[in-house]
């Protein structure tokens, strides 16, 4: 008996261990039995709690009264198809009955994480009538862990990790213009490092804008093709990247195809309908603070500031199809900023705010995509940098969080994948001092020169 009750001892002490140190390692051992029993065992009764049931069917009905027994037909529920467990959690593909909805599934979606005790549960829609519930048996946005294997696609950076446990992609096909706010030691500038050493190894066109003297882009030179500094280096940088799109619209209507011999599936209104011989680099824009370019210190500034506003928001409006796509970053981005300011904020599609010190920013960057994502972003804590809220125009939206990079390390990736760094001739006058001596850089397509 001692010997047992040692064991035991042991075998808790180990537990409480693991399950602060490592709660994956804790989850697969413990978390994951104890999950399964309590969902098989109690699957019917807690839908029916949760009321996600329908009424039986009519021949259900008429066969228990033809059998004359004293039970009725039980509700119908969702049917379990399928249990996927995951390093993290668990997944399950349930089966919805007839007459309930995702929507019923989502309102529930509460009750149902504290009857079978996980720490969360999101719903998927996979197709109709066919919803994956994904449950996450602990935080796994306290110690962010990326999974080793990462395929996000040619044109898309994994910058964070969802609350759901899957990565958060930033794919530009999908969401070309992108919105970051977020207050001082929020974890904006950490976002801004994950997405620079996710693009690094890509075949992509890196363009900075930081007018703070460049101490936050000034490290990552060696694979930007154009940083601004200043406001006035950063009114240049845009007027070229302006006529950089100009010269690729040209390209684009010379070879999208609208002959009398070009196949139908042939013609093309973007880049990527080109063939790869001709087709343009792509170019993202990381802007660091946007606040920056619309501020003015004199009468003088405002001619500049509206210059910059006017290109900035040609570049938002038609550069998607010519492969531009533009970052930006602020503390606070609303009409107070000035003209122009909330016609710009329109075209950032993807939203991403970390935290803020007002409800009011909050509101801009995600009262259009939905409330509940707004009172998710002023509930951040402050120890809990990193985090942020991110939607888009669909209205869907989740919590994700950066990974603690060093600055060095974002430094590092740049260093190492210099070489991919693309000479683009519009903007080689804004090409940073490197102290790397250049070797034999990629070379880019003949739009690059301004001529189709």
């Amino acid at each position: 008996m001692l010997e047992l009750l040692l064991c035991i001892g042991g075998l808790a002490v180990f537990a409480l261990i693991v399950r602060g140190k490592a709660p994956a390692v804790y989850w697969v051992l413990f978390g994951l039995p104890a999950a399964l029993y309590r969902i098989l065992s109690s699957y019917r009764p807690t839908m029916e709690a949760c009321e996600l049931t329908v009424a039986p069917p009519w021949w259900k009905v008429f066969a228990k009264k033809l059998s004359a027994g004293e039970q009725q037909a039980r509700p119908g529920v969702p049917r379990l198809r399928g249990i996927r467990p995951t390093r993290t959690g668990l997944v399950l593909r349930l089966r919805l009955a007839a007459g309930l909805a995702p929507d019923d599934v989502v309102k529930s979606a509460e009750r149902l994480r504290h009857a079978w005790g996980v720490y969360s549960v999101h719903v998927f829609e996979i197709k109709p009538g066919v919803v994956d519930l994904r449950m996450t048996g602990f935080d796994i946005l306290d110690h962010v862990r990326m999974p080793r294997r990462l395929a996000p696609g040619p044109l898309s950076a994994t910058v964070a990790l969802r609350e759901d446990g899957r990565p958060y992609v930033r794919n530009y096909r999908e969401i070309p213009h992108g919105l970051t706010l977020g207050a001082n030691h929020s974890g904006k500038s950490m976002h801004q490092r994950c997405l620079i050493k996710a693009l690094a190894p890509l075949d992509v066109a890196l363009v900075g804008v930081d007018c703070k003297r460049g101490v936050e882009q000034g490290p990552f030179a060696p694979r930007l093709s154009a940083l601004a500094t200043t406001p006035d280096q950063a009114e240049g940088l845009l007027d070229a990247l302006v006529g950089e799109m100009e010269d690729r619209f040209d390209l684009l209507c010379l070879h999208q195809g609208i002959g009398p011999g070009t196949a139908l599936e042939d013609i093309t209104s973007d880049i990527w309908g080109l063939p790869r011989k001709l087709r343009p680099i792509p170019i993202v824009v990381l802007i660091d603070e946007i606040a920056e370019l619309f501020l003015i210190a004199s009468r003088a500034d405002t001619a500049r500031r509206d210059h910059m506003v006017t290109q900035l928001v040609r570049l938002a409006q038609l550069a998607r199809a010519v492969g531009i796509y533009l970052e930006v970053c602020g503390q606070r981005f609303g009409s107070e900023l000035g003209k122009g300011a909330t016609a710009l904020r329109a075209q950032l599609t993807g939203r991403v705010v970390h935290r803020c010190n007002d409800k009011q920013t909050a509101e801009m960057g995600l009262a259009d995509v939905n409330e509940l994502a707004v009172a998710a972003a002023t509930s951040i804590a402050p120890e809990r940098a990193g985090t942020a809220i991110v939607g888009d125009a669909s209205g869907n939206w989740t919590r994700i969080r950066t990974p603690k990079t060093a600055l060095g390390e974002v430094a590092a990736v740049c260093r190492e994948f210099a070489h991919l760094t693309p000479v683009i001739p519009a903007l080689a006058p804004f090409r940073p001092a490197t102290g790397i001596p250049e070797s034999a850089p990629a070379a880019t397509p003949a739009i690059a020169s301004g001529t189709p």
